[in-house]
This record gives C-alpha cells, sequence and structure tokens, in this order.
C-alpha cells in the first residue's frame, strides 16, 4: 500500500492511493495515521472528495515527527570517497521537523551558504513504538520507506566538529511522496537509488550496499531512546556528493534536484534564491 499526506484548503489530510487518485483518510498526515493503529483500516475522511495524483499538492510524507534521526557515512561508496574506514557503529545525528518539505517544493538555497550539497537518502517511518529491540522486532517496527534528500550545507557542517548545523537548516529536506509498506519493496533491501541534478546522474547505488541496514539502525537507535508512529530514520547517503568531488560542485539557483528510490517515487525540487528576510 501507498499513503501520502496532502496539502489542501483545509489543511493536510493523510491519503491512501487508488489507482490514480488519492482517497483522503481521517488524519492529518501520515504520522497522525500511523498513531491510530492499522492504516489499512482507516475510514475515508468525511465529505472530502478524491484527489487526482497529477493535482495533489504532497507534503513530507510525516510533517511533523517527535523524532528525526540520520545516519552518516553508511554507503560504502560514500565512507570510500571520504576516505574514512568502515564503522562500527552507525553515526547518528538529529534533524528537526522545521527542516522538513514536500517533495514538489522548490528549495531554497540559503543566502549564508555557498557550499549547499546533494544527498539522496532512503527514509524509514516507524509504524509502532519500539525500544530496546533486536533486528525482528526493529523490522516488524517499520511501517514503510520514502525516498528523501539530506541536503547539507557543507560549510556550516564544517565549522567545528559537529554537523548539526549543517543539517538543520529549514525547509532542506524533501521526503515523499509516498510511504510504501515493505511488503511492496521487500524490506527496501536492494533497491537502485539515485540523485540527479539539472539531469545528470551525481549518485547511483543500490540500497544493499548498506553498511546498516534500515532494522540494524531501528534497533541501534531503539537502544538509547523510544520510537514512536511517524518517526523518521535517514538512512546515508551514498557515493557522488558534490562535496567530494574534484573540484567540488554545489547547488545552484535554476537547478532542479531529483531524488529517486527505486519503487518509492521521485522527490523534484527547484532550487531558488532564497528571499531576503521581511
Amino acid at each position: 500500500m501507498r499513503f501520502a499526506t496532502i496539502r489542501t484548503g483545509a489543511g493536510t489530510t493523510a491519503a491512501r492511493l487508488d489507482g490514480d487518485s488519492l482517497i483522503p483518510l481521517d488524519a492529518a498526515d501520515v504520522g497522525a495515521l500511523l498513531a491510530t493503529g492499522d492504516p489499512g483500516e482507516a475510514p475515508p475522511r468525511a465529505g472530502a472528495s478524491p484527489v487526482a495524483v497529477a493535482d495533489a499538492d504532497f507534503a513530507p510524507v510525516v510533517t511533523s515527527p517527535s523524532k528525526i534521526i540520520c545516519v552518516g557515512l553508511n554507503y560504502r561508496t560514500h565512507i570510500a570517497e571520504t576516505g574514512r574506514d568502515l564503522p562500527e557503529y552507525p553515526t547518528l545525528f538529529a534533524k528537526f521537523a522545521e527542516t522538513l518539505m514536500g517533495p514538489n517544493d522548490d528549495l531554497a538555497i540559503p543566502a549564508v551558504s555557498e557550499k549547499v550539497d546533494w544527498e539522496v537518502e532512503l527514509a524509514v517511518v516507524i509504524g509502532t513504538p519500539v525500544y530496546r529491540a533486536g533486528t525482528d522486532e526493529a523490522l516488524a517496527a517499520i511501517a514503510g520507506y520514502a525516498t528523501s534528500n539530506d541536503v547539507s550545507m557543507r560549510d556550516w557542517q564544517r565549522r567545528t566538529l559537529q554537523w548539526q548545523a549543517g543539517k538543520m537548516f529549514a525547509h532542506s529536506t524533501p521526503v515523499g511522496p509516498y510511504l510504501v509498506t515493505p511488503d511492496e519493496v521487500g524490506q527496501a533491501a536492494n533497491l537502485e537509488i539515485r540523485c540527479e541534478v539539472d539531469g545528470v546522474v551525481m549518485q547511483q547505488a543500490r540500497t544493499s550496499d548498506l553498511v546498516f541496514t534500515p532494522a540494524d539502525i531501528v534497533a541501534y537507535t531503539s537502544q538509547v531512546i523510544t520510537l514512536r508512529p511517524g518517526d523518521l530514520l535517514l538512512t546515508g547517503t551514498t557515493g557522488g556528493v558534490g562535496d567530494a568531488r574534484k573540484p567540488p560542485v554545489y547547488l545552484k539557483p535554476g537547478q532542479v534536484l531529483r531524488s529517486y528510490v527505486e519503487g518509492l517515487g521521485e522527490c523534484v525540487n527547484h532550487c531558488v534564491a532564497e528571499k531576503p528576510a521581511q
């Protein structure tokens, strides 16, 4: 099954994909839908008409997760291009809900950064609470997967030993368009993942190149904190980031960033200059 969060004149609503239409459901977003229990049994929203996919305004698949946990250095190709050794444990950092953006929203290039980079990623969405889990329990807690991009401001990321500043810019992380249930994509174990800038392939790999699988990441993170329905985990990016190129290449206004994961759909974000503060 496939679920999305779409914007309407009355706010956002979770929706279920049915052919070429999205059926609005009685939940404000996919996170709220997951918190109700079985999303497949969710009733249609009273009085709401189906929305054609072609006309839908997609919001982030989860609009206000209680947690966004990200993994750095998790594809072997990306680790190799950074010159590092394979990690013994997942490298974790956090984002905030305000960093999220819809899969087709414009990406504003911050005026304060000259090194805006792409990082296509497989996103994991938690479906049931999980704490101190083993890998089997962790796998069962995954509601589905989505396409995302951890757009990173490298100059801010490298100002200190902590990465956080370069990862927490507002409206910098597209996620969507759909949450796709694990049964449809083989638990995302071997999917093509690709990033394009203006139609040129910059990153291309398969999720089988992950050092730590989604279940590994969920299990490891759950040793520290309870993961709850709607929480997002971004599983890391593959080789081909702009910062590692010779010479480095970064995103500029006027370009189009396309993030794709096989079976999950794509995020297509037009890069625009940031508007001056009012």
